[in-house]
């Protein structure tokens, strides 16, 4: 196995052991990125000098002594909207043409202090407005979407590119590309984690998290980026993770309109995890007539709010679709923004009382896997529609709106070979619980992995 396939765990290892040097971890992956980069586009920079200068120093102070812990040594991605001292942050807009971050976001401080290789910038939709990141190629099958708006960070770890990224999620944005590349991807409880230093989307639904390959390798980057002291991945009987806990199982909205096949394989999933000692508890989620409305009725002014100083001066720089819904969160009237906020208090009270019955919440990330690039549209056997990205957020906005911590995992692959991912939703701050249960699926049940993608091959 070439050092750019190893999980982020097992590189770990390696280097704690001397095994593998941080530079040679780290020339492996910049190898891989001018191998494949060019035509999957997931980055936007590679500072390659600059990495290679700090996994040799991160190498130095291993043999001094001076190990930091997991992410030492360890080569990794940065969203476009997280800034990195020295380097632009694009935002993928040429609205911010010849920017130049002048000092780290708290995450990324916090990934350097834990001795994290950084290896440059990942594409983003225009300002994370979308769920496609049109620059980007799926890592599975470059004819299809990357998803977004974190579709680089996903797609850079789908191919081997980085050993973890970090990405942004405002209505599913590490989630639904991470999914979509067969990747793990964390939405953390809201404000766990500091948005310094983040371009914002919309302040009150952003949330930062990491894109992993496996659960446990996003473990370890949760762990860096909270400054808890290091835990175990997963107990050594993988079933201890999830015996006892109460997975709730939607009776309504997360299984409509969404692929056989993603349900099936979702389905099959949640049977594992009944196998692995859970109990099924069916629920009915609540309020989720008002998931599209409140979503948008939030984000949309909340976008435009940030963003009307560059419209005024600026506007013929944006991409039309992210102008014209820029534009349109100047028509929300202030009325429907204190509803939109109104019915959001109302749907995390709501989502409380459900985790009083159930401790975790298991289903699709997505509706359906990457669609064909430029296919607008999806239509469900009933005659309805729905825009593509409306389809690909619907069921991950929840998550965002209640705040509550959400993991994606892959959990099969479709007849096409595309990868399918469950999401696991849990009560504020019980990242702890997701990750354990998701790391005991991942240990006993075979699951896509980057090897399985085409770019890997």
């Amino acid at each position: 196995m070439r050092p750019y396939e190893l999980t982020l765990a097992d590189a770990s290892a390696a280097i704690a052991a001397g095994e593998l040097s941080p530079v040679e971890l780290t020339t492996s992956v910049l190898d891989r990125i001018e191998a494949v980069d060019g035509h999957l586009n997931a980055y936007v920079t590679v500072a390659a000098d600059a990495a290679l200068h700090t996994a040799a120093q991160a190498e130095r102070d291993i043999a001094a002594g001076g190990y930091r812990g997991p992410l030492h040594g360890i080569p990794m991605a940065l969203k476009d909207l997280i800034d990195a001292a020295g380097l632009p942050t694009g935002a993928g807009s040429r609205v911010r043409a010849g920017h130049l971050a002048t000092a780290d976001a708290t995450v990324t401080a916090r990934l350097r202090d834990a001795g994290a290789v950084l290896l440059g910038k990942t594409h983003t939709h225009e300002f994370a407005y979308g769920l496609i990141t049109p620059q980007t190629r799926n890592a599975w099958d470059a004819g299809r979407v990357a998803g977004g708006s974190s579709g680089g960070s996903a797609v850079a770890v789908a191919s081997g590119t980085a050993a973890f990224a970090l990405g942004t999620d405002t209505g599913g944005s590490i989630r639904v590309p991470s999914a979509l590349n067969g990747v793990v991807g964390l939405k953390p409880t809201y404000d766990l984690l500091p948005r310094h230093g983040v371009v914002p989307l919309s302040w009150s639904l952003d949330h930062v998290g990491p894109i992993t390959r496996t659960v446990r390798d996003a473990q370890y980057v949760l762990t860096a980026l909270t400054g808890t002291r290091p835990a175990p991945p997963g107990p050594r009987d993988a079933t201890a993770g999830a015996a006892g806990l109460r997975v709730g199982v939607p009776r309504n909205y997360y299984f409509d309109h969404v692929t056989p096949e993603v349900e099936t394989a979702v389905r099959a999933a949640i049977t594992h995890l009944r196998e692995l000692g859970a109990v099924l508890v069916d629920v009915d989620i609540p309020m989720t007539a008002y998931v599209h409305a409140t979503h948008w009725g939030l984000m949309v002014p909340e976008a435009t709010a940030y963003h009307e100083p560059s419209l005024r001066s600026s506007a013929h720089l944006y991409g039309p679709d992210v102008r014209t819904l820029l534009e349109a969160g100047r028509c929300v009237p202030a009325g429907d923004y204190l509803r939109a906020q109104r019915a959001r208090t109302l749907m995390r009270a709501a989502w409380g009382r459900l985790f009083d019955e159930v401790d975790v919440i298991a289903a699709p990330t997505v509706p359906m896997t990457a669609v064909r690039t430029g296919q607008e549209v999806v239509e469900w056997p009933d005659g309805s529609t729905e825009t593509v990205p409306d389809a690909y957020v619907r069921l991950s906005a929840p998550a965002n709106l209640t705040g509550m911590p959400s993991l994606s995992l892959p959990v099969g692959l479709d007849a096409a070979g595309l990868p399918i991912g469950m999401q696991l939703i849990g009560a504020p701050l019980a990242e702890t619980m997701l990750l354990r249960m998701g790391h005991a699926y991942e240990e006993t049940r075979e699951a896509p992995s980057t090897g399985d993608a085409i770019p890997l091959r």
